[in-house]
């Protein structure tokens, strides 16, 4: 029975990941090339994306870089141009909407134009990504999958963040809304929240005392590692989860179960 089962592999498949120039973004794009996908790293700035590029390349997997900023319909648009171009005229059949960012003001400090990055970033960029994605898909007739990499934070909440607790939230409902219309298309839409995880970025956090403190408020008393996104990841975007769409799985040590 179990050789029936569907695996978790990607190969044939294309792939675009934004926001892959670091972190988490390059993390799901160094995932999905590993598991066999032929993988677009897409960011702002090109040069930063050449050598991750060029890693992956050398361990023998597929990978091309496009610039794109997701905030600017006209770029998102020649980024999948040049994206069709580097995989030989095939779509992008797989992607993953990373690109995002927290801003960190207190609601009474908070300016407009940090509201508006934030929001533009982690809400509207994926409305415009994936409306470019599934509008050339559609017209090639294939089927595709996304994932919408949202947080615990659009389920809960926590100061200094309120534009990205209301983007991720905002982010959630956008993926079930979309699950339904797109459906009849053969395009699956999902959302992976994570919880808090290890990354260069925040690790020096967690040694001081409020990060300690946060940390007793996971379940599992432990961070969260990129590796434990991987199995979710590719379970979102391979057949294995070919009879969900509109679902949201969230991967946090147990985090959003805690008592209030």
């Amino acid at each position: 029975m179990t050789r029936d089962l569907p695996n978790l592999r990607l190969d044939g498949r294309t792939a675009l990941v934004t926001g892959a120039s670091g972190g988490l973004g390059l993390y799901f794009a160094q995932v999905l090339a590993a598991a066999g996908a032929e993988v677009v790293l897409a960011a702002r700035r090109l040069e930063t994306l050449q050598a991750e590029v060029a890693a992956l390349r050398a361990q023998g997997l597929k990978a091309h870089a496009v610039a794109m900023d997701v905030t600017d319909k006209l770029s998102v648009a020649q980024a999948f141009a040049d994206a069709e171009a580097a995989l030989g005229g095939r779509p992008v059949q797989l992607l993953v909407n990373n690109a995002g960012w927290s801003g960190r003001s207190l609601f009474v400090d908070l300016e407009e134009a940090e509201w508006d990055g934030v929001v533009d970033t982690s809400l509207k960029g994926a409305y415009l990504v994936t409306r470019e994605l599934t509008r050339r898909l559609i017209a090639a007739g294939q089927p595709g999958s996304v994932v919408n990499i949202a947080s615990i934070l659009g389920q809960r909440v926590t100061p200094s963040v309120s534009p990205y607790c209301a983007a991720k939230a905002g982010l959630i409902h956008l993926t079930k809304s979309l699950a339904l219309e797109l459906a009849r298309y053969r395009i699956r839409v999902n959302a992976l929240a994570p919880g808090y995880i290890a990354t260069d970025m925040n690790r020096d956090f967690w040694e001081t005392e409020p990060g300690k403190q946060m940390l007793k408020r996971i379940p599992q008393r432990r961070l969260g590692q990129p590796e434990d996104l991987a199995g979710p990841l590719l379970l979102l975007l391979s057949d294995a989860g070919a009879f969900m769409t509109g679902s949201l799985l969230t991967v946090d040590g147990g985090h959003v179960c805690n008592s209030i």
